[in-house]
């Protein structure tokens, strides 16, 4: 792609995650153009349907993801590195709620079409979730796919649950997240013995 094809794309989809997230993903096409400093001919050169505009913008952000995901997956805080992704991650997903909605109207399988990276995605957080379990910053019987579904529930349903409970998407995320990590009340075994025998020579 040559720069100024490229430039132009990468406006196109500045534009259309700013549009659709103030208008809503009924917004004209003609309103992303005009964003975007476009014309009509050279988006849909690009982006031939606003269906394949919303993929785009989603597979955009799949793979800053994935970018992330890699960059956090040496880190030395490793159990910091986990939260500190899946609050990007729940980030992401909040923003792209309509656009998901948007194609599961238009029958289109966000799966089919991401499969790959949702895949990655997956085996990264699996990374992070492992490194954090070693070092007790996380427990340790969860799996990638439960902490998506987790965060993509808080996400997708946060709003709508906010307008009834008054219980903002952020609070719940960070019950979630208190709940991922291990017990703080527990006692190492240890511990818990010579504190039940301090308690038999008080008797």
């Amino acid at each position: 792609m040559r720069a100024d094809a490229a430039k132009n794309r990468y406006r196109i989809l500045e534009a259309a995650e700013d549009v659709f997230a103030t208008e809503g993903v009924s917004a004209p096409i003609d309103a992303v153009a005009e964003r975007a400093g476009v014309g009509v001919g050279t988006l849909y050169r690009h982006f031939p349907t606003k269906e394949a505009l919303i993929i785009a913008i989603i597979l955009t952000r799949l793979d800053d993801l994935l970018a992330e995901v890699s960059s956090q997956a040496g880190a030395e805080d490793a159990g910091g590195a986990l939260f500190s992704f899946l609050e990007t991650f729940a980030h992401v997903a909040m923003r792209k709620h309509d656009l998901f909605d948007a194609l599961g109207t238009a029958g289109i399988d966000v799966t089919a079409q991401c499969g790959d990276r949702i895949g990655s995605l997956k085996a990264g957080i699996t990374v992070l979730l492992e490194r954090a379990a070693a070092e007790n910053a996380v427990r340790d019987d969860v799996s990638a796919e439960e902490v998506i579904g987790l965060v993509v529930g808080v996400c997708m349903t946060g709003s709508e649950a906010e307008a009834i409970t008054g219980v903002s998407p952020e609070r719940m995320l960070g019950v979630v997240f208190d709940g991922l990590r291990p017990p703080a009340t527990a006692v190492a075994p240890a511990t818990a013995a010579a504190t039940a025998g301090k308690k038999a020579k008080k008797r």
